[in-house]
């Protein structure tokens, strides 16, 4: 059973100082449950940094490598940490790196492909719903109906449409959708924001707004 990778923390201020040598402050560590460390002293000082970017040069160069880390970088906007790269070892990733080069046509050919059938199964998607979106809410204007489809439905966009829920066209999620829609276009809760309210009491004051307008849609 593969063993899993260390972590490896970019801090986004860097002021840490290694435990053991002392040195700092660390731009990248080893986050130890007692001290941080740095990688020379985590034993990782020898790797290469390979960022994110191009899947399969990370999948081969992981492969190659006896000893590999994953770097990460806490998001303050989403509140997790995201993954900026890889520590490989050199001649791993000089040998990914040659493998990639010889079927480099190969791949960007199946690039191409992938990237024509996602965007047919997105227009499929977007379009099956708008549709469900007219159903529960027969009131909402064509147009309109549309927007939020097409809003909800960016693949990447973390938005309702492209959860799990909202994939398979949950009532819940596809209603979600809509009211998420109502909230920014007619009601004053971006106003609000912008005025300091907390976004909770934002969301209670226009909360009977949203309900009349999605009633009269119901309808």
């Amino acid at each position: 059973m593969p063993r899993d990778p260390v972590v490896v923390v970019e801090p986004l201020r860097p002021r840490a100082r290694c435990a053991e040598c002392r040195r700092g402050p660390l731009r990248r560590m080893v986050a130890e449950p007692s001290a941080p460390l740095c990688l020379d002293c985590a034993g990782l000082g020898h790797l290469v940094y390979l960022p994110r970017g191009d899947a399969a040069l990370t999948r081969r160069a992981r492969e190659a490598s006896g000893l590999w880390a994953v770097v990460v970088r806490h998001d303050r906007r989403r509140t997790r940490y995201e993954r900026r790269g890889v520590l490989v070892e050199e001649a791993a990733l000089a040998r990914a790196e040659a493998a990639c080069l010889a079927d480099a046509g190969a791949r960007a050919r199946r690039r191409a492909r992938d990237a024509e059938r996602r965007a047919a199964e997105d227009v499929r998607f977007t379009a099956a719903l708008e549709a469900e979106i007219r159903r529960l809410f027969p009131g909402c204007p064509a147009g309109r109906a549309a927007e939020i489809a097409a809003h909800a439905s960016v693949r990447g966009s973390g938005r309702v449409g492209r959860t799990a829920a909202g994939r398979t066209l949950d009532e819940g999620a596809v209603t979600a959708a809509v009211r998420a829609s109502v909230r920014h276009r007619d009601t004053p809760y971006d106003t609000l924001l912008t005025r300091g309210v907390p976004r909770r009491q934002a969301r209670v004051r226009v909360a009977p707004a949203i309900e009349a307008v999605l009633a009269s849609w119901r309808r």
